[in-house]
């Protein structure tokens, strides 16, 4: 199979869900001609032309509300944020109209908008490039929220989410963009809700979604050398949560490490240790333990960035104290 860029891979994943729908269309700044901040619109102007792949002026409350809009009234409306943290412009026009509009509406009308973004921390962006917001969307009711770890993973969900009639925020994370992995060459749609096992372990279940999987992978080896199996999940969705897949693997090894590059107060680990204490605590053996981002604006010193951001030692760290106090 032939090997490609995650970055080109989201480009054939806006076009396979494009392709699907004649009525859809994307817009977003510098996207047509330019091909994007990043280049990951490359190829969508000339193959669906000026109608459906717009260029929109630096107003994202704007284009985001037109979109919503236009997906009210029959239109599959792709927008590409460039930025997650751009998210903060677009609040009300996501939150507080898209997602509730076919809820108000009795379901007479759908909500086909699908929100694309780049996010997480890498080469000293700052702190107004740099965030891993997410979770503010998973406390939204109405909205999807992914976020794929590999190329082949990014194509088929993107895909998927294009053709979803309720609103899906994609987010890629900026130090994958250029990781290359299989992908298939034909169209293809990955279902949204479906986490996956990467490797499969007994003594530890560790969750993670985005970069934070090649951590988690990282460290399961680095822990096969202690003699500690770690188990590997991808989300790829956080939400809706593959809940089956976590507390079968818990009931399995019977102890959990989430790692997760967003905050941890009322992030994504909060969410997943309320869950499993719900639904299966008896399978707990030790108290879930998260490792997350430290809870301050992430740094541009290159130094400081790294020392606030989850890696492989320190999911490491966290798996050996979970051994030794159990």
């Amino acid at each position: 199979m032939r090997q490609i860029t995650y970055l080109q891979a989201i480009r054939e994943g806006f076009a396979a869900g494009m392709r699907r729908d004649n009525g859809s269309f994307i817009v977003g700044e510098g996207i047509a001609v330019r091909g994007g901040c990043f280049g990951h619109t490359k190829g969508l102007y000339e193959e669906f032309g000026a109608e459906r792949v717009l260029d929109l002026p630096i107003s994202e409350a704007s284009f985001v509300g037109m979109c919503a809009a236009a997906a009210a009234c029959g239109s599959r409306a792709v927008v590409d944020l460039m930025y997650l943290d751009f998210s903060t412009l677009v609040m009300d026009q996501l939150v507080n109209q898209a997602t509730k509009f076919r809820y108000i509406s009795g379901g007479q009308f759908t909500m086909p908008l699908t929100l694309s973004a780049v996010f997480g921390a890498q080469g000293s962006a700052g702190c107004h490039h740099s965030q891993s917001l997410y979770p503010w969307f998973v406390y939204a009711p109405g909205i999807k929220v992914v976020i794929p770890s590999t190329p082949y993973d990014v194509k088929g969900l993107l895909a998927s989410a294009v053709v979803d009639d309720n609103p899906v925020v994609v987010l890629e994370h900026r130090a994958l963009l250029g990781r290359k992995g299989d992908v298939p060459e034909e169209d293809y749609f990955l279902p949204i809700g479906e986490a996956a096992v990467l490797r499969e372990g007994r003594d530890v279940t560790v969750l993670s979604s985005g970069l934070m999987v090649s951590h988690a992978l990282q460290a399961a080896a680095m822990l096969a050398e202690k003699g500690v199996s770690a188990e590997v999940i991808d989300l790829r969705t956080i939400w809706p949560l593959d809940e089956k897949t976590i507390i079968e693997s818990l009931k399995k090894t019977l102890k959990l490490v989430v790692v997760d590059e967003g905050h941890a107060p009322c992030g994504i680990g909060a969410e997943i240790t309320a869950l499993v204490q719900e639904k299966a605590f008896d399978y707990l053996d030790a108290p879930v333990a998260r490792v997350h981002t430290a809870h301050v604006p992430i740094p541009f010193a290159p130094e400081l960035e790294r020392f606030v951001l989850p890696n492989a030692e320190k999911v490491v760290q966290a798996v050996l104290a979970m051994q030794t106090r159990w």
